[in-house]
C-alpha cells in the first residue's frame, strides 16, 4: 500500500509508482557478472598492457550496461512523472503532458516534444497474443447462461491488455486526473546523466589510447 505525504497546499501526494523492465534488470545483472569475470581475469592474470586494457574496457562497458538495462525506470505520482532513461532524466508535471501512448514504444508527448519511456518496452509478440485471445473469447457463447436466464448476469471482465499498453493507460489516467492539481503545474525539465556519460567517455578514450600505443 502506498503511503502518503502532505503538500504545503494540504493535498495528499502518494508515493511514486515505479515501472521498470524485470527482464532488463536480470539481463543487466548477468552481463555485469560476465564483464566482472572477463575483466577480472584480464587484470589478475594478464601481462603487459592487458590489465590496463581490461580496466579501461570495464570503465567503458559497465556504465553502458547499467544505463541500458538496470537504470531505466519510470516514477509516477499524483503530480508528475519522472522518466529515467539511459542518458537523461526527464521531469514531466502532469499539466505539461499532452498524452501517453503506446505504439512501437511507449512515449509521452509534452510541450511539442516526444519522450520515450525506455523502462516500458513494447512486446509486439505479447500484444499479438493478447489480441488473438480476445478474438477467440469474443466468439464464444455461454450455453449455461441460455439455459438459466433467471441467473444473475456476470459482470463483464475488463479486456486483457499487453503490459506496455496497460502501463500507458495507467499513466494516461494519472495525467488526466492530476493535470489540474496545484502541484502538477510547471514545465518539462531535462537533465543529462553525467554520472553515466563521464565514466563511459573516459573509458573509451583510455581504451583508444592503450590500443593505439600498444
Amino acid at each position: 500500500m502506498s503511503s502518503q505525504q502532505q503538500q504545503p497546499t494540504g493535498e495528499p501526494v502518494y508515493d511514486d509508482r515505479v515501472y521498470r523492465s524485470s527482464m532488463g534488470v536480470v539481463s543487466g545483472v548477468l552481463m555485469l557478472a560476465l564483464l566482472a569475470w572477463l575483466c577480472g581475469d584480464g587484470v589478475l592474470r594478464g601481462s603487459g598492457d592487458t590489465p590496463w586494457i581490461s580496466l579501461a574496457a570495464a570503465l567503458f562497458l559497465v556504465p553502458l550496461v547499467v544505463a541500458f538495462t538496470i537504470r531505466p525506470a519510470v516514477f509516477a505520482n499524483d503530480d508528475r512523472m519522472r522518466v529515467r532513461n539511459p542518458f537523461r532524466i526527464i521531469e514531466l508535471p502532469w499539466a505539461a503532458v499532452d498524452a501517453v501512448r503506446s505504439g512501437y514504444s511507449v512515449e509521452a508527448l509534452a510541450e511539442g516534444s516526444k519522450y520515450q519511456l525506455w523502462a516500458v518496452p513494447v512486446s509486439l509478440r505479447e500484444r499479438k497474443k493478447v489480441n488473438k485471445q480476445q478474438l477467440r473469447g469474443g466468439g464464444r457463447t455461454g450455453g449455461r447462461d441460455q439455459a438459466a436466464p433467471e441467473a444473475k448476469s456476470p459482470v463483464p471482465a475488463e479486456p486483457q491488455r499487453a503490459s506496455a499498453d496497460r502501463i500507458a493507460d495507467e499513466l494516461q489516467g494519472l495525467a488526466e486526473r492530476g493535470a489540474s492539481r496545484p502541484g502538477a503545474q510547471g514545465s518539462v525539465s531535462v537533465r543529462w546523466s553525467y554520472e553515466v556519460i563521464v565514466p563511459a567517455v573516459a573509458g573509451v578514450l583510455l581504451l583508444t589510447v592503450l590500443l593505439a600505443t600498444g
